[in-house]
């Protein structure tokens, strides 16, 4: 790994570059999700020219940004209080669903995700824009643990995709979570960074094994670096998110999750 670390291109103005991206990419994955498309060009841009050197900068990113999602996981608890206990079983299919798509990145072309990355971030935005109305005729004569199994394939699915790449996986976590009438997005997203920290952590434990075991290249010192930044982010998101009223909340993710289809279809159109 020192060799691979010793091609490092920029220099200073880079690392600081890519500590700022750090740090936004922690507040906004506490708030909604998409921090990965701040940091993973940063890294790309970073790396030394390798034929691995996009698997490197993805997994570099998911090891920095994963102690971030504890913080923002911890930073919200208060907000899960009350939360029925049958929403934990959302951990195990979030969990597996990580551990298929870190295997995934192994083993498929990254073309087969692209395509089908805008499609899945602008569905999720339309649906948590939607989601008061969505919610009321979900909940019409069913309960929330009626609707736990397809919350819970929904999850795997996400998972899949957290474990593979993972930009925005918090806007189609807050999308599928909506379906289960779990209350103000404050809840919701209480519940998403619990999710969210299982999917990442999940993928950091194989990626770092990948790392030792000299299957996968990974920049320690640029994870480290990236850790110490998006925490900071994340804690100070997480403070600011409970004050902002659910309206405005709702709104940023709807953007945050149209902006980054907008951004994934703009990357096909230009490929």
């Amino acid at each position: 790994m020192t060799g691979f670390d010793d091609g490092l291109r920029g220099g200073a103005g880079s690392l600081a570059i890519l500590a700022a991206a750090a740090l936004l990419a922690g507040a906004v994955n506490a708030v909604a999700g998409g921090g990965t498309i701040l940091t993973f060009p940063v890294l790309a841009a970073i790396l030394p020219p390798d034929p691995t050197q996009l698997v490197a900068a993805n997994a570099t990113s998911t090891l920095g940004l994963w102690p971030a999602s504890l913080v923002a996981a911890w930073s919200s608890r208060g907000s899960r209080a009350g939360i029925p206990v049958w929403t934990r079983w959302l951990v195990l299919p979030s969990a597996l669903g990580a551990a298929v798509g870190t295997a995934l990145v192994l083993c498929l072309p990254p073309e087969w995700f692209d395509v089908l990355v805008p499609w899945l971030i602008l569905l999720a935005a339309g649906l948590f824009a939607l989601q008061p109305r969505i919610a009321a005729w979900a909940g019409g004569g069913t309960t929330a643990a009626m609707r736990l199994p397809l919350t819970c394939g929904l999850q795997f699915l996400v998972g899949v995709y957290g474990g593979y790449f993972g930009a925005g996986i918090g806007i189609l976590m807050l999308a599928a979570l909506a379906f289960l009438g779990l209350g103000d997005i404050h809840r919701l997203n209480a519940v998403k960074n619990v999710l969210a920290t299982w999917i990442n952590g999940v993928a950091t434990a194989v990626f770092a094994a990948g790392a030792f075991t000299g299957s996968l290249e990974v920049s320690w010192p640029l994870a480290g670096l990236m850790a110490v930044s998006a925490m900071a982010g994340s804690l100070g998101a997480s403070h600011l998110a409970r004050r902002v009223p659910a309206a405005v909340m709702r709104n940023l993710v709807a953007i945050i999750g149209f902006a980054l289809a907008g951004y994934y279809f703009w990357r096909q159109w230009q490929a």
